[in-house]
């Protein structure tokens, strides 16, 4: 049966599936015709050797030949002086096992080569390896995995079958690892479906057959999907059953040893077993699996069933810190991986600021920046020093009972066949029918008494919690890559996140952890990769990962105050080890939220889940730091799992595929620049005058668009190769050279810098600057460098960088002894760059300050505008009108870009002023007048919806006819844009535009007519 339909025998809402095939319907068996002349040179290779006695060579040579039940395929491949050696390391340890009166005889022989590799150990069957040789760990680790020489490689493995029963002849395990000789190492897409022109030479040779129709289709499968394939067969008059799953190769790792284990949990173990490789990326492998001859009580069919289900688990996540548990039997795959999930959980949502931190809140002035900060600052280091990650860990394996407690408590709600059980109980998870399923009061009970002390009590309190805010989950579905979780928000703490979340997304996989979060029903924002460049630097980004999510999420929610898509941000946070997995972790982060978004039958799976949300959901997802160049890939994917919203689930797509990408043409830069001049005017400055500073060099999308339409005398630049500096102004040619091809500061042809000019690269140490001052470290110069006195300029417009680069407790450094700052004016391009406490600090050292909710939001309204035009084409029209072939670009799309580059200009030019006249009238911060206005404009957006303003058609088309582009209007009408754009969308953008309008006119304190009068002067007195 495939992936898709994991029912047993027999299922109450399947079709049995399950493949009858005979016994000779596998591998051909490996014969070695030279066998027989290579024993008689092994034995004369030993006489002349002179290390066994010679008497008792023939019978150690027939021993090893004749006794063990090796394959044949490790005579065919080894040579006699390897054989010799093996059989001289059998008689060794056969002495051993006597002097030391052990009737039992231990086996490892082993060896290695980039061409083959031979490992052989004693093995009882059903036994994982839990000590010992562990070489399936090793064949995972140096073959299975991404290999470092590129090299792929098959495995062959073989239980052997002694022709003697005694201690001295035990049972053997016997890898065969081969280097892969591919008919086609490179097949074209038409060629990478056949296997005889993608398989490795002697799979052909060995393999029946109908196992190479079986691998076949499988690989088919796994060319078309993301998840893994799993087909079960019978073989005929026998118990055995032959498990073949298919995978993309590198898409998970360890997955070899951990299958093992796996089938071993449930009394299985193996005769043989396989891993193909192919030249299309496809990985193989073949289980023939067996029950142990004592195991009872439980059928195979059942015991089977369950490894095919929980298949997918061990793909997500092949180990765990709670493996240990799974391989002694204590807990299941799906306890284990729970458990795992929860201590992620209990990582980012433990409770665990306590009473005090609540008590000390309320008694410090939260209006003041610097109470606000503090207590940030104190917040942070209560987590981090309270609960940390190893101690929460530590207190979960204490107490495997409670995981299983907890765990039933979980599955009781999501896995559908549970609630199936009175029918037919057999189908339920094997452990669910012998753990007591107890309720939620009886859980915090039983919490309470079995754990020690408050702090155990408080984790395994937020498993509780987790499970009771889970509204849907991938967990039981059989093709997943990753695990993710729709979770109700209603569990943060007011106090943390005061602004209220709509939909939280929590995904776990092999690579990476991430979350997804918005704050309303229709939001948008980007995927952001987030790498640590050491382990120090993950250990941080680890503990602040939510709450730098929740944080960019509600910047964004100010940011799309022009837009009627409400604020959303996904991170995706790369294992420390997996640094380099940026897409293969974002593909497994889209799919598995995919997984929660489709219901009904995708491509050719029909598995239902518990669905507590009880509504359709549709994310947005957009381009961020580390994933501009997947917008393509996730947008093509939804589609392929027939998604109905594929066309504006991504932006930022390629032009192909009907994007308007943002870099090409400096959408976030248009907005950001609005500001800059809008400072230049006010000001009555001239921008070839003026010195800047700026963060983010050319090789981004905001830093070399900046570079390219600014005018100014750049004097340095930050990136992430170093510092660039010329205090008479960087040459902009060059400048201009590595914008346009998108380079680090590491080109600039540095003949082009000033004597007094220099740069640093990270990796530099110990430089001298041409002030004679010594850069010890060229990363923490880098790193500091905004707050060094020699980055003086007129203007500071960040482009890149961490969030919270500038804090309560560096700020002051942002201004000279003698009380000058070094910026007069600051554009805050890069979202978070400045904490609010420090804006408001610079604000009253008289420096003019922009945040990045209003500066930053070119971006946000292009892909609002690029969905609407994906929202109001058919297939046929936007093909025509929106996507650019063989670089023939639609008149519309060439109009339509230049009328989102307008839109955005008009609207970052409008909020300035706005801005500009509140704080002119009223002194107020103008960081804080940005909130102000963003905040009126959301609320004032919600509230427009739900009066009978929208119910007035006359008025309503009146607004719309303003707030749709111009050109969509033109070449659809109102009507048809009415009838293809989902109403609640239409009544954002009704909302959106209304409201922004009048607070950006009348502030975010209009007096009680000024709605009225507004209304009057723009709407009425047209529908009349």
């Amino acid at each position: 049966m495939t992936g898709a339909t994991l029912a047993p025998p027999s299922h109450a809402n399947g079709v049995d599936k399950s493949h009858t095939i005979d016994d000779e319907c596998g591998y051909n068996a490996n014969v070695y015709a030279g066998k027989n002349d290579q024993m008689v040179q092994v034995g004369e290779y030993l006489k002349k050797s002179g290390f066994l006695p010679e008497e008792l060579v023939d019978n150690e040579v027939q021993w090893f030949y004749g006794n063990l039940g090796i394959d044949d395929f490790y005579f065919a491949l080894e040579p006699v002086e390897t054989i010799a050696n093996h059989i001289l390391s059998l008689y060794g340890a056969k002495i051993l096992a006597y002097s030391k009166n052990d009737s039992a005889l231990d086996v490892n022989l082993e060896k290695e080569s980039e061409e083959s590799s031979v490992y052989i150990h004693s093995s009882r069957p059903g036994v994982s390896q839990v000590a010992g040789p562990q070489y399936e760990k090793r064949i995972d680790e140096r073959f299975l995995d991404a290999s470092q020489s590129g090299n792929a490689y098959r495995v062959e493995s073989f239980r052997s079958n002694p022709t003697t029963a005694s201690a001295m002849t035990p049972q053997l395990r016997c890898y065969f690892v081969t280097k892969c000789q591919f008919v086609n190492p490179q097949p074209t897409p038409e060629e990478e479906t056949d296997i005889n022109q993608v398989a490795d030479q002697n799979f052909l040779k060995k393999a029946t057959d109908y196992t190479k129709k079986i691998y076949e289709d499988v690989m088919r499968n796994v060319l078309v999907r993301t998840g893994p394939v799993i087909e079960m067969y019978e073989v005929k008059g026998t118990r055995e059953r032959r498990l073949v799953i298919g995978y993309r190769q590198r898409s998970t790792q360890g997955f070899f040893a951990a299958m093992s284990d796996l089938y071993h949990y449930y009394n299985l173990y193996s005769t043989r077993k396989y891993v193909e490789q192919f030249a299309n990326g496809v990985t193989i492998m073949g289980l023939y699996l067996n029950p142990l001859p004592n195991a009872k009580g439980v059928p195979i069919e059942h015991s089977i069933y369950q490894v095919m289900k929980e298949t997918s688990l061990l793909y997500c996540l092949p180990s765990t810190p709670l493996q240990q548990y799974f391989k002694t039997n204590k807990l299941s795959v799906q306890e284990t991986t729970y458990g795992y999930v929860g201590w992620i959980f209990a990582q980012h949502f433990l409770n665990r600021l306590g009473k005090e931190y609540l008590s000390l809140t309320n008694i410090l002035d939260k209006a003041n920046p610097i109470h606000e900060e503090v207590l940030t600052k104190m917040k942070k280091r209560l987590r981090q020093d309270t609960f940390t990650r190893e101690y929460i860990l530590d207190i979960i394996k204490q107490y495997p009972d409670l995981i299983k407690l907890l765990y039933a408590n979980f599955a009781s709600v999501h896995y559908v066949n549970q609630r199936e059980a009175s029918i037919q109980p057999t189908i339920s998870y094997q452990r669910l029918r012998t753990v007591e399923i107890l309720s939620d009061e009886e859980l915090t009970k039983k919490i309470q008494s079995v754990t020690s002390n408050a702090h155990e009590q408080l984790v395994f309190e937020s498993f509780l919690i987790f499970n009771r805010h889970v509204l849907k989950t991938n967990f039981y579905q059989s093709t997943k890559v990753a695990l993710s979780f729709r979770l109700d928000p209603s569990f943060l703490p007011e106090i943390e996140y005061p602004t209220k979340l709509h939909g939280m997304f929590l995904v776990v996989g092999s690579e990476f952890r991430g979350f997804h979060l918005r704050f309303r029903d229709v939001a948008r924002g980007g995927i952001r990769i987030i790498r640590s460049r050491n382990r120090e630097a993950y250990s941080i980004n680890l503990r602040t990962l939510f709450d730098e999510n929740y944080a960019l999420a509600a910047t964004q929610q100010r940011k799309n105050k022009d837009i009627p898509e409400g604020g959303s941000k996904g991170t995706i946070l790369l294992d420390n080890d997996q640094q380099d997995k940026a897409l293969v972790a974002f593909e497994k982060y889209v799919d598995s939220i995919l997984d929660l978004l489709i219901t009904g039958t995708t491509m050719g799976i029909k598995e239902p889940l518990v669905d507590l949300v009880k509504k359709p959901e549709i994310l947005f997802f957009g381009p961020d730091e580390g994933t501009a160049d997947f917008m393509d890939w996730a947008s093509q994917h939804a589609r392929k799992r027939n998604a109905s919203f594929w066309k504006a689930f991504t932006t930022g797509k390629t032009q192909a595929l009907g994007g308007i990408p943002h870099d090409l043409y400096g959408m976030t830069t248009r907005s950001v620049h609005q500001y800059v001049l809008g400072i230049y005017r006010v000001f009555g400055l001239k921008e070839e005058e003026c010195t800047k500073l700026q963060t983010g060099g050319p090789d981004g999308d905001l830093g070399s668009n900046e570079i390219k339409i600014s005018k100014d005398k750049t004097v340095a630049i930050v990136d992430g190769a170093g510092v660039l500096y010329d205090p008479h102004g960087i040459d902009r040619t060059e400048l201009t050279r590595l914008a346009t091809e998108r380079r680090m500061i590491s080109s600039f042809d540095l003949a082009k810098l000033s004597s007094d000019g220099f740069r640093v690269l990270v990796d530099e140490n110990n430089v001298t600057l041409p002030n004679g001052e010594l850069v010890e470290n060229g990363l923490q110069f880098r790193n500091t460098f905004h707050t060094h006195p020699l980055a003086s300029a007129t203007v500071f417009v960040p482009c890149g960088g961490r969030p919270e680069s500038v804090d309560l407790y560096n700020v002051q450094k942002l201004v000279n002894e003698d009380g000058t700052p070094l910026f007069k004016y600051i554009v805050e391009g890069a979202n978070l760059f400045f904490t609010q406490e420090a804006r408001l600090r610079l604000e009253r050292q008289g420096i003019v300050i922009f945040k990045d909710a209003s500066a930053n939001k070119g971006g946000v309204t292009s892909s609002s505008l690029e969905v609407l035009a994906a929202l109001a084409f058919n297939d046929t029209e936007f093909e025509e009108h929106m996507c650019v072939r063989d670089g023939k670009v639609p008149q519309f799309y060439e109009d339509y870009v230049k009328e989102v580059q307008q839109i955005i200009e008009r609207n970052a030019a409008v909020e300035f002023d706005a801005l500009w006249r509140e704080h002119k009238k009223s002194n107020v911060p103008i960081s804080v007048l940005s909130d102000e206005l963003s905040t009126a404009i959301v609320q004032l957006n919600e509230q427009l919806q739900h009066t009978g303003l929208w119910e007035n058609v006359q008025l309503r088309h009146a607004v719309l006819q303003k707030a749709f582009p111009k050109l969509l209007l033109d070449k659809l009408g109102l009507d048809t844009l009415l009838q293809r754009v989902p109403e609640n969308y239409v009544k954002a953008i009704f909302g959106a535009y209304l409201a922004s309008q009048f607070v950006y006119k009348y502030g975010a304190h209009p007096d009680h007519f000024a709605f009225f009068e507004f209304m009057r002067a723009n709407y009425y007195a047209s529908t009349a």
